[in-house]
C-alpha cells in the first residue's frame, strides 16, 4: 500500500446516523427525537452533520429545515440529493437558514449503475453530474458529490468524473464503498492514487470516504483511506445503517486516537461523550447495541477469564487499551464466572469489605464455583448473600458498608394499574413503600428508588435471555447516573422481575461503595 505520510492534519468527521442510519427498518424518528440526537451530536462535537434526504417527504424535508435552524456554527449542516434540480431545489430550500450549510448530490458512477440503473450512456451520467454541481453551485458555496458504488467503478471514468465536477464547482469529493465490495489494501491505494491527483487539481477540495459494512470491513476500509490521503470520514453512530450498516464512528475516532503517527491525522471529536451518544441513539432507535462490539459494547471493558482479571488487578495496561473514561463509560467491570480465579475473587470480596479467615478460604471459594456454575454470572448482591451464610468469626467484615438489601417485594399488574410494594434492608434500617407506575419493572423502580431515598436516574434498562427451558435465566442490565456520575447493575435469576430489582439495588450499592472510598 502506498502511503501518504508527514505533518499530522485534522480528520474531518461526517456523521450521517440522521440520514443513512435512519434507513434501518423501524428506525424511523419523529422531529423531537432527531432534535435530541442532533443536538448529542454537537456536543460530541462531529464537524459536519447529515441530516436528512428532503426531497424524499415532505416530514423529512420539515425536519431537515428545522434541525439546520438550530445547529448554528457549530457544524456544517446538509442533506442528500440525486442529481436533479428537483432534489437539489429541495435541499436549498430546506437549509437556506443554516449558518454553515452544503448540497451533498450523489450520483452513480460504475457500470453496474450507468447501465442498469440509468440505462444512459456513461457520458450522459457525467453529464449530469456536471449539470447538478454548477446548478448546485449557484445555490450555495458548498457543494459534496458522491460517485456512488465508487468501489466498483472503472478508475479513469471515475477520475474523468471526479475533474469535471471539481471545475464545475464541487468542494468534497466523496468515494463511497456502497456495497462493502471493497477490501483495505486495495482501497487504500484508490484513495492514494484520487488524492495524489486531487492535490494537483485543487488543493482545496477534501477527499471523502463512505464505507458500508457488508462483508464487515467498514471500518478497515476506512482507516485505510485515512491513512492514505483522505481528509474526511462519513460514519454513523453503533455503525447503523442500510444492511449490514456504516462504518462506526468511534471505532474510527479511537483508532486514529490510539494511532495518530500511524494515521498521519487527528479528529477533533470530544471521545467522552461517545458512550452517552452510543446509548441514546441506541434507545431513541430501538436497535441494541451488539454486546461485544467493539468500544461501544456491553462487554467492551467487561473481563470474565481469569488470567485476564488477574493481569488486570496486576496493572490496566495489560488488557486495556482504552480506559472506559476515555469515552465517558462506566469503569472497568470484573465479571465474576466461574472462571474466574482466586484473585480475582478475593479482590471483590476485599472491596465490598470481607475478610475470609485463612483456614476457610477453599471451601467458600468452592461455594462461589457452585454458585457461579447455576448462575452463570455473579454479581455484588450475590457475594452479599454468600457471606452472609458463614458465621462472623469465618467472614470478617473489616470495612463497614451498609448496602442495601432487597428484603421482599411484590407486584400486581392488570391493564388498569401496576403497583410494586417493596422492603428493602440497610444495616439495621428496613424501608417499606407502595408506588404505581406505567407497567410493572416502573412500578417496582419507583418503589425501591421511594424506599431507598437516594437521587439517582435511571438511564438503561435492559433484558436478556441468557439459556432456554427448565433452565432458562433472565439477565438484567441497568444504568443509572447519580451526581452525573453512571453506574452499572446486572443481575442473574430465573423470575425477570426479581432479577429487575437486584439489578437497581446492585447499581444503587455502588454509589454506597463509592461514597466510602
Amino acid at each position: 500500500m502506498n502511503c501518504i505520510k508527514g505533518s499530522s492534519k485534522k480528520i474531518y468527521v461526517l456523521d450521517t446516523t440522521l440520514r443513512d442510519g435512519e434507513q434501518v427498518p423501524g428506525a424511523k424518528l419523529n422531529l423531537e427525537e432527531k432534535m435530541e440526537v442532533a443536538k448529542q451530536l454537537i456536543r460530541l462535537n462531529v464537524d459536519m452533520l447529515e441530516i436528512g434526504f428532503p426531497s424524499s417527504s415532505k416530514g423529512d424535508f420539515e425536519a431537515v429545515k428545522a434541525i439546520s435552524s438550530v445547529i448554528g456554527k457549530d457544524a456544517v449542516v446538509t442533506a442528500l440529493g440525486r442529481a436533479v434540480k428537483s432534489d437539489i431545489d429541495a435541499i436549498y430550500e430546506s437549509l437556506k437558514k443554516a449558518e454553515k450549510p452544503m448540497i451533498h448530490i450523489v450520483l452513480g458512477s460504475s457500470g453496474v449503475h450507468i447501465e442498469k440503473k440509468f440505462n444512459r450512456t456513461a457520458e450522459e451520467v457525467l453529464a449530469m453530474g456536471v449539470e447538478a454541481v454548477k446548478y448546485a453551485k449557484k445555490l450555495m458555496p458548498e457543494v459534496q458529490y458522491s460517485l456512488e458504488d465508487a468501489s466498483r467503478s472503472s478508475f479513469e471514468y471515475m477520475w474523468k468524473t471526479i475533474e469535471a465536477v471539481v471545475k464545475a464547482g464541487a468542494t468534497i469529493i466523496n468515494i463511497p464503498d456502497t456495497v462493502g465490495f471493497a477490501v483495505p489494501e486495495e482501497f487504500g491505494s484508490l484513495i492514494y492514487r484520487i488524492s495524489d491527483r486531487l492535490k494537483n487539481l485543487n488543493p482545496n477540495v477534501l477527499l471523502s470516504v463512505h464505507c458500508h459494512n457488508d462483508t464487515g470491513l467498514a471500518t478497515a476500509n476506512t482507516l485505510a483511506a485515512v491513512r492514505n490521503g483522505a481528509d474526511k470520514v462519513e460514519c454513523t453512530i453503533n455503525g447503523i445503517g442500510e444492511r449490514a450498516g456504516n462504518t462506526s464512528l468511534e471505532e474510527v475516532v479511537m483508532g486514529i486516537k490510539l494511532h495518530p503517527e500511524y494515521y498521519g491525522g487527528f479528529t477533533a471529536i470530544n471521545t467522552k461523550e461517545i458512550y452517552t451518544t452510543s446509548r441514546m441513539v441506541s434507545a431513541i432507535m430501538g436497535l441494541d447495541v451488539q454486546v461485544n462490539k467493539a468500544i461501544t459494547g456491553e462487554n467492551a471493558f467487561a473481563h470474565s477469564s481469569g488470567i485476564h482479571q488477574d493481569g488486570l488487578l496486576k496493572s490496566k495496561e495489560v488488557y486495556e487499551i482504552i480506559e472506559p473514561q476515555d469515552i465517558g463509560a462506566p469503569p472497568m467491570e470484573l465479571v465474576l464466572t466461574a472462571r474466574s480465579g482466586r484473585h480475582a475473587f478475593t479482590h471483590i470480596i476485599e472491596r465490598l469489605g470481607y475478610k475470609i479467615q485463612e483456614e476457610h478460604k477453599e471451601e467458600i471459594y468452592s461455594d462461589f464455583l457452585a454458585m457461579a456454575d447455576q448462575k452463570k454470572e455473579v454479581y455484588d448482591y450475590d457475594i452479599e448473600m454468600l457471606m452472609k451464610k458463614y458465621p462472623k468469626q469465618i467472614v470478617v467484615r473489616e470495612k463497614k458498608i451498609d448496602f442495601w438489601e432487597l428484603v421482599d417485594f411484590e407486584v400486581v399488574d392488570n391493564s388498569l394499574v401496576s403497583t410494586a410494594a417493596v422492603k428493602v434492608k440497610r444495616g439495621e434500617k428496613i424501608s417499606t413503600c407502595t408506588q404505581t407506575g406505567s407497567g410493572a419493572i416502573d412500578a417496582l423502580y419507583s418503589a425501591i428508588l421511594a424506599a431507598i431515598d437516594t437521587p439517582v436516574s435511571l438511564l438503561e434498562y435492559r433484558i436478556h435471555n441468557i439459556a432456554r427451558g427448565k433452565e432458562s435465566l433472565g439477565k438484567v442490565g441497568i444504568q443509572i447516573i447519580h451526581e452525573g456520575i453512571l453506574y452499572q447493575g446486572k443481575a442473574i435469576e430465573k423470575d425477570i422481575i426479581r432479577a429487575s430489582a437486584i439489578a437497581l439495588i446492585n447499581a444503587v450499592n455502588k454509589v454506597m461503595q463509592k461514597a466510602t472510598i
